[in-house]
């Protein structure tokens, strides 16, 4: 899952759904409290259709939508299936200029573009994306991210190294001797022990380091690779 802070403004609308183009007032955010912005965003909860914005990289018929928005067609990306697995209000500034600080949750292919829009709308005020920052990344937190000096050598690069696995923390991992290892390495499939669940795989040598990436042969019971890593 991917965590964004992100700052909207209610009562404006944009036509990329950001503080890229001009605003346009919609309606009077100022009777807006913050209890009804928490309860219209909880409603985004959950698994969602969620139409992306007109700019924005989704292609529609071949191209892609922002090259035929900035074409002036009106050819709009067909709704989608989403996931949001928590949105929290964060803070909220009351007034004509409303503007609400959210932290959201998120699976793949999410736009908070779009939330900002969509939860205006469902406000009846309209709303567009301001700020927007990506707090993490399945484990990896901004927080522990690294400045250019810290990485002045290639030692210094070396030391800072995350295993590759840390992005696979929802992979079965199984263990392969170095015989299986061999074979795998030659994309063949193998039996491994314990035997694995079915489902998508991550195989490590005997020295711990990721080898490939695979599923499971429930007929034959064997790890098939389907990416080998150098």
């Amino acid at each position: 899952p991917k965590t964004y802070e992100a700052e909207i403004h209610l009562g404006f609308r944009t036509a990329t759904d950001d503080a890229e183009a001009e605003p346009e007032p919609v309606g009077d955010p100022s009777g807006l409290s913050s209890e009804a912005v928490a309860e219209a965003l909880a409603r985004f909860v959950g698994r969602i259709s969620q139409q992306p914005p007109a700019f924005s990289a989704v292609k529609v018929e071949g191209r892609r939508a922002y090259a035929r928005a900035r074409a002036g067609e009106t050819t709009m990306p067909a709704a989608r299936e989403v996931e949001i697995y928590s949105a929290e209000l964060l803070r909220f500034e009351p007034g004509q200029r409303a503007t609400a600080a959210i932290r959201v949750v998120c699976g793949s292919g999410v736009y908070l573009r779009s939330l900002a829009r969509d939860l205006g709308e469902k406000l009846g005020v309209g709303g567009y994306l301001g700020r927007l920052a990506r707090t993490a990344y399945g484990p990896l937190l901004l927080e522990d991210s690294l400045q250019p000096e810290d990485l002045a050598d290639a030692a210094a690069v070396e030391a800072r190294l995350l295993p590759s696995e840390l992005l696979l923390p929802e992979m079965e991992r199984v263990r392969l001797t170095v015989e299986q290892e061999a074979q795998v390495r030659l994309g063949r499939p193998v039996r491994v022990l314990p035997e694995p669940r079915p489902g998508l795989l991550r195989a490590h040598g005997e020295g711990g380091r990721l080898v490939a990436l695979g599923h499971t042969d429930p007929l034959r019971r064997t790890f098939v690779p389907d990416k080998v890593l150098g």
